[in-house]
């Protein structure tokens, strides 16, 4: 029988809450984060809100050695790590360095630290470059700096399928953990709310022109129309639960229990989206029926066409309003990467407690047959939830998680 990746530690970094109690303080009531843009003027741009973390000073958790090679979403996934290794009661020198392994995900990479050197190239010339954009930028830059600040020379790795990318290492992180590998960091972070990548951002087409916070970001409402970026993520300590009740683990959150994973058919085809199927093949990697699934965290894309297969795909499998359904990222934006870990983050604390986070300002189409939780938070006996991530490109994903024994 195939090891069981449980999920043993957490370090969650969001625009409504760092460290777990925080986050989940936030948004079990619904606390909403998304608001004007102040890390940049944003006013010559179409789109003005997004979830940024407030408070965030990397100087008070990082050596000094680190903050200049370092892009801010870095900064904040070596928080994270730390404050999950702390989660998990383990130090980096507990379990062998090669039985400890990276793999994440990136939807930008180091975007703000690129346009700064840029700046400086431009203005001042290739002298004044930093030498650490040779690999600051880079995709798989957190994934490095993580492994060499805590001495992890296992399996390691970066996944890059934009929002969906956070799901696929989390499964990519279950695959060592079952090759025999002791310790698996998994998750994803982006943060790019800077004017270089807002205007990448911008040339998606996908994104909110709203100017009101509490309407900007809309899913499966008829005022659906684009999405707010946000910035942050989470990452995720897996284990095997074996190794982990041995070594006298502190908590044991949950179970990854199934992942399914598809390529949406070419534009025109006419063939249905790949999300039913990568739900199905969750569920039956899981060795899980329909009925089983106890609540589904939407990807919640917030345009019509979208937001319409995602409700048609949760409908086909569960039925017309077969199970509850939530998207609690309408409180931080879309964080890219770290959205669906985050979202992964959610469903266990949301099982642990056994209320269902709402999805806040939205008021539900009666064209789609879901049962949506808005407004407020919804109490009930939470075994196993599904998460579900889209990215551009077509990628769709599905992870099942199952609450501890």
């Amino acid at each position: 029988m195939s090891a069981k990746a449980v999920i043993t530690g957490i370090g969650v970094a969001t625009p409504n809450g760092l460290g777990v109690e925080d986050f989940w303080a936030a948004t079990r009531v619904g606390k909403n984060a998304i608001g004007p843009i102040t890390r940049f003027d944003p006013s010559p741009y179409p789109s003005r809100l997004a979830g940024e973390i407030r408070g965030f000073e990397a100087e008070d958790h990082l050596p000094s050695r680190l903050i200049p090679q370092t892009d801010r979403m870095t900064r904040l996934a070596l928080v994270a790590a730390d404050c999950a290794f702390e989660d998990a009661g383990v130090k980096p020198g507990d379990i062998p360095e090669y039985d400890m392994g990276v793999v994440t995900a990136s939807t930008s990479g180091g975007f703000e630290f690129g346009q700064n050197e840029l700046k400086n190239l431009w203005s001042q010339g290739s002298q004044y470059v930093s030498a650490y954009q040779s690999f600051a930028w880079f995709y798989a830059v957190n994934s490095g700096q993580i492994s060499i600040r805590n001495g992890m020379r296992g399996p390691s790795g970066v996944v890059v399928s934009d929002h969906a990318g956070g799901l696929d290492a989390i499964a990519q992180a279950r695959r060592q953990i079952r090759k025999g590998s002791k310790l698996i960091f998994s998750g994803g972070f982006d943060a790019s709310i800077c004017p270089w990548g807002w205007v990448a951002q911008i040339a998606g087409g996908r994104l909110s022109t709203s100017e009101e916070p509490e309407r900007a970001y809309l899913p499966f409402d008829r005022a659906a129309s684009g999405y707010v970026p946000g910035e942050g993520g989470a990452l995720l300590i897996l284990e095997d639960e074996e190794t982990a009740r041995a070594r006298g683990a502190q908590k044991i959150y949950g179970e990854i229990a199934g992942y399914g994973a598809t390529i949406d058919p070419k534009p025109g085809s006419g063939r249905e989206p790949g999300l039913r199927r990568a739900i199905e093949v969750a569920l039956a990697d899981a060795g899980a029926e329909p009925g089983d699934v106890d609540v589904v965290f939407a990807d919640a894309a917030g345009t019509p066409r979208l937001d319409r297969e995602e409700a048609d795909a949760i409908t086909a499998v569960f039925g017309p309003n077969g199970v509850p359904v939530t998207a609690p990222k309408t409180m931080t934006g879309r964080l890219y990467s770290g959205s669906a870990p985050v979202d992964v983050v959610s469903a266990v604390l949301a099982m642990r407690e056994g209320l269902i986070p709402p999805t806040t300002n939205v008021e539900l189409s009666p064209e789609y047959a879901i049962d949506l939780v808005t407004g407020q938070p919804r109490t009930a006996s939470l075994r196993s939830a599904l998460v579900l991530a889209r990215g551009v490109g077509g990628f769709n994903s599905a992870v099942l998680v199952r609450a501890p024994h």
